[in-house]
């Protein structure tokens, strides 16, 4: 069963923002087609410091306490699916079934500097 409350560190590598999650089988993960964008506008907002270097992206299904940021689904595409969040739309690739049964209709996320 997956977890109720994930946790990645994205970072940016060769200019672009990716994780590892060995506990999913992904290794630079690339975040692509306005998922980019989304991230630099939570990084700005939240002003943390040292993002390229890694920072904790905490999501889930649910609500949680803390959660800054809900993507809510928009639709399928090319595979993977499309989040919208303040306006931006960003695409999620299939990597985000290793999460979920199903893509869910929002996700709530909490990013803050990583330890």
């Amino acid at each position: 069963m997956a977890n109720q409350i994930n946790v990645i560190k994205p970072y940016k590598w060769s200019g672009m923002w990716v994780f590892d999650d060995a506990s999913v089988g992904l290794e630079k993960e690339p975040f692509v087609a306005g998922a980019d964008t989304m991230i630099d506008m939570a990084i700005a907002a939240k002003k943390i410091a040292d993002a390229d270097n890694g920072f904790l992206a905490i999501f889930s299904k649910d609500p949680f306490p803390g959660a800054d940021m809900v993507l809510t689904w928009v639709r399928a595409e090319s595979s993977g699916n499309v989040y919208s969040w303040q306006g931006w739309e960003g695409w999620l690739c299939p990597a985000l079934l290793r999460y979920f049964e199903k893509p869910p209709a929002e996700i709530h996320v909490q990013i803050k500097a990583a330890a």
